[in-house]
């Protein structure tokens, strides 16, 4: 799978674009705020069918401008397939695969694989446990389409059953068939998205591990783990034995919407005890775990994206990094950095053409 082109119009800080690509290296230069990672997020859109950076989908479109577009085309499996986004302010986002609209967006999930690396990624190690279930969400629903449908499903029957907790403290009555029901949903729904999460970790973890011992030359011990309340009783009891909790605090405070993924460094903490070089190995080789386990389970290569990457790393990381290039470990790579000289040296090292685009200030050109 590859994009021959793309085109966007009135896309953040881009009045209008056109770009044909190889089916290798795309590189693109500038200084920064020229615009480069808003191409590589126009890529996002048109694989995951929203932004990288951002989740609302209004603040894409340009100042001053009514609306946004993004249009490319793949080639998948030798067949070409013509991809895009549309929004007009305060309208729906119009989404289509060869000019027909999906019903559901969740129906394109999937489709064509991206992973992104990208600086935003220390969010993983240093935000809260909702970025690490994002991740793992991610990851999924681009291999399992039920997947999305059931996490859905859950979240909403979540936020009616905490409804009921705070009508509960309203009126101080509970109607317990009510709640039972909504028990029954929550536990039918959080246990296919547990066993799923289970599996999907089960196949990951060896995936990381040998990424991460490739980019650090075995340095160090680090582990994965996922932690949830799941794992030490089943889905039913941990929700009877917290009904007065709940009750108390208006929400229902247990379930798969508070599993964990616990990373560590010689089995303390990253987010404490991972100096910066080990935290970004720790990031990098994540992403390439779920690039591995994509190209695993799609039986095909994703697109990887790589964000000021150069730039943030250290020799020896992006000697590693591109030593897996150069083994032709993935299809289609997009690259920004603000250094062209740098970008082709890189590459001349590894005997891997690159295809180099001159962005400044909203504008790119073929180098």
């Amino acid at each position: 799978m590859w994009l021959k082109n793309l085109t966007l119009l009135n896309f953040k800080n881009y009045n209008s674009a056109d770009l044909i690509f190889s089916n290798s290296v795309t590189a693109f230069v500038g200084n920064n705020g020229a615009g480069k990672t808003n191409l590589l997020d126009a890529i996002h859109y048109l694989c995951l069918c929203k932004s990288y950076f951002n989740p609302i989908d209004s603040q894409q479109i340009k100042a001053g401008e009514e609306l946004f577009l993004v249009q490319g085309d793949f080639v998948r499996d030798e067949k070409p397939e013509k991809i895009s986004c549309g929004l007009k302010k305060n309208q729906k986002k119009s989404f289509k695969r060869n000019k027909k609209e999906y019903d559901k967006l969740a129906d394109h999930i999937g489709l064509f694989p991206v992973v992104m690396i990208s600086p935003y990624d220390i969010n993983l190690i240093m935000d809260g446990s909702e970025e690490r279930r994002r991740f793992v969400d991610n990851v999924i629903s681009q291999t399992d389409s039920r997947y999305l449908d059931e996490l859905i499903t859950y979240n909403k029957h979540l936020l009616n059953r905490n409804a009921l907790l705070k009508q509960v403290a309203a009126t101080r009555t509970l109607d317990v068939a009510l709640l039972q029901i909504l028990d029954e949903q929550l536990v039918k729904s959080g246990n296919i998205i547990f066993e799923k999460r289970k599996q999907f970790l089960h196949n990951f973890i060896p995936f990381f591990d040998k990424h991460y011992q490739f980019l650090t030359n075995n340095a160090e011990q680090v582990s994965l783990s996922y932690q949830s309340q799941l794992n030490e009783q089943n889905f039913e009891t941990l929700l009877a034995n917290a009904i007065e909790k709940d009750r108390l605090l208006e929400r229902t405070t247990v379930g798969i919407h508070k599993d964990e993924l616990q990373f560590e460094i010689a089995g303390m903490p990253m987010k404490k005890f991972g100096s910066q070089g080990q935290q970004k190995s720790f990031l990098i080789a994540l992403k390439l775990a779920q690039y591995s386990y994509l190209q695993k389970f799609k039986n095909f290569k994703p697109l990887l994206l790589l964000d000021d990457i150069f730039d943030k790393l250290d020799q020896n990381r992006i000697h590693k990094l591109m030593e897996m290039v150069s083994h032709h470990d993935f299809g289609q790579i997009f690259i920004t950095d603000t250094d062209k000289q740098r970008v082709a040296k890189v590459f001349e090292q590894i005997a891997i053409d690159v295809d180099l685009f001159d962005v400044s200030e909203g504008s790119v050109n073929h180098a």
